[in-house]
């Protein structure tokens, strides 16, 4: 096991624990609670917000990192038995030789999981400019007063709730007409207003085409909508995607070939265009996801030394954004059933009409199932909700094993959960549940 990576900030461990999930959702998990004490939702109690102190919470942060880095990754690498680890950056000699620094490993089969980093835009000044991706932006010490994100997506997303709930002044700029383009509508429009509500401050539409270094400030021009526009802030945040770890791997000794975004080319077993040398997570681009990277690993180990044939079933995978409220989602969007030739029903469900969301004072958010008109099976679940990433993994057991709405409904919830929102949402495809009383089977 060769280990060092291109990733900026990344050791053992790679992006999740070290610069991604893990220090993110910490950052995250502390501004949301900040959120929710302005939120006041509860009479009779007294609520005391003073100006958080963002070294503590990085400290807190980092002592988390470690901890989970010693003990989910260097603890269980030095247990597992027939593993050599070499803390080298990897390149190939040939099929079966991998040179790591000064050390040449000879292998049958390959592997290669070296990730992806951070991707930004090759914009006039950029250059010269000095400028934060999702990598540096976990290791600054003192919070901005101001701050550009550029990238509508989840890892814009969040990082811009996260700074405006610290207190941080945020503009979101995002290319497409509406952030996370590529979710459901609903979710998108929905999840907009509360992010304005959060102190976003989101322009659409909006391409950078320059950015610059004043005395203070950094300033971007942009294209918004047709219109040249300048934005200034202390800090620029580019989330403007990711780009493979490859460069030092010398792909071409072997002939293992990147496909049109450069990212390594695989087949559904997770096959290169080499024999013998598979690859897995997010060199091979699109979903990158930790959890993804994981079961690829598995199903490509697998296939090298069982040819057990195993294959990725992108479709039953779930993906979440860690906004508050939570996005969460797994199977088709409407558009895609429509396009396969379906006739689509889909029905969203305002969170208004989950009894646990009047309990808890937050109603926001909405699920939609996405459903064949003709059989009623489920193909698709798309949820906006506190929680909602928790909440996703009945709807991705539905759509992994072809369960329909009648299934969902003739199922038990426990009472009152947020949960119980997927068996409403399925109830919804037959009745007005604003009539219906609760627990209603």
């Amino acid at each position: 096991m060769i280990g060092k990576s291109a990733t900026k900030g990344t050791v053992l461990g790679g992006t999740c624990i070290n610069v991604g999930c893990v220090p993110s959702k910490r950052l995250i998990a502390a501004s949301s609670f900040m959120e929710e004490l302005g939120q006041r939702r509860f009479n009779g109690l007294s609520y005391s917000i003073g100006k958080p102190d963002y070294a503590r919470i990085m400290d807190e942060k980092t002592r988390l990192v470690d901890e989970l880095r010693k003990e989910k990754y260097k603890d269980v690498l030095e247990n597992l038995e027939n593993v050599t680890y070499i803390n080298e950056t990897a390149s190939f000699v040939d099929k079966d030789t991998i040179k790591a620094g000064r050390n040449e490993v000879n292998a049958e089969s390959i592997l290669v999981a070296t990730g992806a980093r951070a991707s930004v835009p090759p914009i006039k000044g950029i250059e010269k400019s000095t400028y934060l991706t999702n990598e540096e932006a976990l290791s600054l010490r003192k919070l901005p007063e101001s701050i550009i994100v550029i990238g509508g997506r989840a890892i814009g997303l969040e990082f811009a709730q996260m700074f405006a709930n610290f207190g941080v002044k945020v503009t979101l700029l995002q290319r497409s007409d509406r952030i996370i383009p590529n979710w459901e509508p609903e979710v998108s429009s929905h999840l907009a207003s509360y992010l304005k509500a959060s102190g976003v401050k989101l322009i659409t539409g909006a391409t950078p085409a320059s950015i610059m270094t004043s005395k203070r400030n950094k300033v971007i021009e942009a294209m918004v909508n047709g219109r040249q526009t300048v934005f200034e802030a202390e800090e620029v945040l580019f989330a403007t995607g990711r780009r493979a770890n490859t460069e030092s791997l010398k792909l071409d000794v072997v002939g293992v070939q990147l496909n049109a975004k450069g990212f390594i080319k695989v087949d559904k077993q997770l096959k290169t265009t080499a024999d013998g040398i598979y690859a897995a997570g997010d060199v091979t681009g699109e979903p990158m996801l930790e959890t993804l990277a994981a079961k690829e690993g598995n199903i490509a180990t697998a296939n090298l030394f069982q040819h057990a044939g195993k294959e990725v079933n992108i479709n039953e995978v779930p993906s979440a954004i860690f906004t508050y409220p939570e996005a969460a989602m797994v199977g088709m969007t409407e558009e895609q059933v429509v396009k396969d030739g379906i006739r689509c029903a889909c029905s969203p469900l305002e969170m208004k009409l989950v009894p646990k969301a009047r309990i808890m004072g937050d109603q926001r958010g909405l699920v939609k199932i996405v459903i064949d008109n003709k059989t009623k099976k489920i193909l698709g679940v798309h949820m906006l909700a506190p929680h909602a990433a928790d909440m996703i993994h009945e709807g991705v057991l539905a759509v992994k094993f072809g369960l329909t709405i009648d299934d969902i409904i003739d199922t038990v919830h426990v009472f009152p959960t947020l949960s119980e929102g997927f068996k409403l949402a399925a109830q919804a495809f037959y009745e007005d549940v604003s009539k219906l009383s609760c627990c209603t089977a």
